[in-house]
């Protein structure tokens, strides 16, 4: 029987010997390549972490005592010491999630899977561990891998620092990197401290060397003690932790169990807020993630476990199409310039960033300042494109509202990963940016149906210089071109006549909005309709914000009006769509198909969109259920 099969708690760890224990870490680095390789998923952040975990639950009591990881990405080798084994479903429906999951085990305290917030869970539940007289019960917060460039980890270690008979130990895995190398003046910092150990070794050698002087060797060894802050302020400055109050324990080789223990048993007994920091590698033990320089396999999807080759290819995808258009602007315009968080080759600047270095710029896992400091570019006479994962706009709201658009600057916010993304789960469907940015005035919102319309729209949100523009599309593959049969108002008609009618005909019983990437689904919806003599005219609005002046009167010329969005219903484009009708007197039942407001559970994309009805024969049935409705009541009032 394997070591980690014996595993079934944390518990079982302590009967294991040092062999065996390093033994265990290069099982469970064998396991996670074999598993994650046929499912996709965090791959280079765990390999990493393996012993350290290994060590935290060796030494901390969970779940009696929280261990808390920030982000939840690097928690699968914790997984695995608390029981979850099966891995065969891992980010599927009815498998594991990809990150905590209070609904799968009682070790899992937080599902935090946006980064930096890992410090102020853990401040607030060590405030609350001494409000309720839990003594002796220390909060662990395992951060880094990026998480330290998020200005919310910084709050709090403010509020941490305040209180120094809080016991709260702050793990940070330092690998240098979050999704690629990490940049940034902490960044430099934490390298200073990775790369300048003389002070221990100096400390170690003059203690040994002191204690075999008779008499007088322990009272100078204990003034060389007492110098140590000082010393390390000369040799290795860490003092930004402990000018904060906080005490500081490393750097720690992370891949060393006995050094990672004797530090952390030490950091617990401690008493207050400890930092212990780790030296880690992303993708240890796997030579293929160590070659992969761009990431080192921060997530991967299917692929070969020999090689690390995807398994098959999904062509040309959204991020692909972005990235290529925006290397062709920044040829043609030198005021455009980039911004990421954290994110150059996830969100598709990695081209551009290769091209034109010194207009790319790299602002960490802080998304506020992202928006802020494009607010600062746009003043000085640039145009900025920030590209972000749709999920995390909904941090930079603020500015977005406050900074940029109060401002009337034009920046563009360009949003991959918009709607329904699927196996990462609920805190990274985009399903919240068309809703939040209803509420910005002057802001204008594309949603590019296909690869053409994605170019043509980043185009035009580039040239507004006196607003803000957002422009969203989906993940993964990019579909065939959806032609247009013709426009109205600056709407694209893609099925239906775009003939002009006499007044008080109707052009079709049905008009359909459709929303950016379910341009497909909208046109099977209707093509089933028509097949029941319900007549459809599809529009794509390409721009849903501000709702097209011509979409009223459009409407007006149709029995009832249908919205589909990949977005949450609550505030989103069908709700600005009925505002519009209502401004406009135009009265007309509409139906509004979107995303529910609930936290949905990791699955396939297409599995999701099946079970909230975003289909076209799921929309073509309910709409043939309400224009059957319709008929039966003009029949009674004849």
């Amino acid at each position: 029987m394997s070591l980690l099969t014996r595993i079934r708690g944390p518990r079982d760890l302590d009967r294991l010997t040092p062999g065996q224990l390093t033994a265990l870490a290069e099982e469970i680095r064998t396991f996670l390549i074999e598993e994650v390789s046929k499912t996709g998923g965090h791959l280079g952040p765990n390999l990493g972490v393996v012993e350290l975990t290994i060590a935290l639950h060796r030494v901390f009591d969970s779940p009696r005592e929280r261990i808390l990881f920030d982000t939840g990405h690097q928690s699968y080798v914790h997984k695995l010491l608390t029981g979850r084994q099966d891995f065969s479903r891992l980010k599927m429906k009815g498998g594991l999630s990809g990150y905590p999951s209070r609904a799968e085990s009682e070790h899992d305290m937080i599902e935090n899977s946006h980064a930096s917030t890992v410090l102020g869970y853990a401040d607030g539940i060590a405030k609350a561990n001494q409000l309720l007289g839990h003594k002796d019960c220390p909060v662990v917060a395992v951060t880094g891998d990026g998480a330290l460039t998020g200005g919310m980890a910084w709050e709090a270690l403010n509020n941490i620092a305040e209180a120094q008979d809080r016991p709260l130990v702050i793990v940070v895995n330092d690998n240098e990197r979050s999704y690629s190398p990490t940049i940034g003046g902490l960044a430099n910092h934490l390298t200073t401290l990775r790369t300048t150990q003389g002070y221990e070794r100096f400390l170690t050698w003059g203690k040994e060397a002191l204690q075999r002087t008779p008499v007088i060797g322990e009272g100078l060894a204990g003034a060389l003690h007492g110098a140590k802050k000082g010393l390390k302020d000369f040799i290795a400055p860490q003092g930004m932790f402990e000018d904060l109050g906080l005490k500081y324990l490393g750097p720690i080789d992370g891949h060393d169990i006995t050094a990672l223990e004797s530090a952390l048993r030490k950091a617990r007994g401690f008493g207050g807020p400890v930092i212990v920091h780790c030296i880690t590698e992303k993708g240890r033990g796997y030579h293929a993630a160590l070659q992969n320089e761009e990431d080192r396999f921060h997530a991967v999807g299917v692929i070969h476990p020999d090689t690390g080759l995807p398994v098959k290819s999904s062509g040309k995808d959204w991020t692909s199409v972005f990235s290529e258009e925006m290397v062709e602007l920044g040829r043609e315009r030198k005021d455009i310039v980039a911004i990421t968080a954290a994110m150059l080759h996830p969100v598709g600047l990695a081209d551009f960033a290769k091209a034109f270095p010194k207009r790319t710029f790299d602002v960490g896992i802080a998304e506020q300042h992202a928006a802020v400091s494009a607010a600062g570019l746009a003043t000085a006479g640039l145009h900025p494109v920030v590209a972000v994962y749709a999920t995390f706009l909904n941090r930079a709201f603020d500015q977005v509202l406050m900074d940029v658009a109060l401002h009337k600057l034009g920046v563009t916010f360009v949003l991959d990963r918009a709607g329904i993304t699927g196996t990462d789960g609920a805190s990274h469907n985009g399903m919240w940016d068309m809703s939040i940015l209803q509420v910005v005035p002057g802001l204008r919102l594309a949603a590019p149906r296909d690869a053409d319309q994605l170019r043509a729209q980043l185009r035009e949100a580039v040239e507004v210089k006196d607003a803000p523009t957002v422009v969203r599309f989906s993940k993964g593959a990019v579909g065939p071109a959806v032609a247009a049969l013709g426009r109205i108002g600056g709407m694209d008609v893609l099925h239906g006549s775009t003939e002009a009618v006499v007044e008080g005909e109707k052009r079709a019983d049905v008009l359909i909005v459709s929303v950016g990437a379910l341009a497909p689904i909208c046109l099977e919806a209707a093509a089933l309709l028509d097949a029941q003599g319900i007549t459809a005219t599809v529009v794509d609005p390409r721009w849903v914000k501000p709702v097209d002046a011509a979409l009223p009167g459009l409407a007006a010329e149709h029995r009832v009006v249908v919205t589909v969005e990949d977005n949450g219903r609550a505030g989103g484009v069908g709700a600005a769509v009925a505002q519009a009708l209502r401004d406009a007197e135009v009265d007309l039942p509409l139906r509004d198909f979107g995303i529910p407001q609930e936290f949905l559970d990791h699955a396939k994309r297409e599995e999701i969109l099946a079970e909230i009805g975003l289909t076209g024969p799921d929309i073509a049935r309910q709409v043939t259920a309400l224009v059957a409705r319709l008929d039966v009541a003009q029949t009674v009032e004849a």
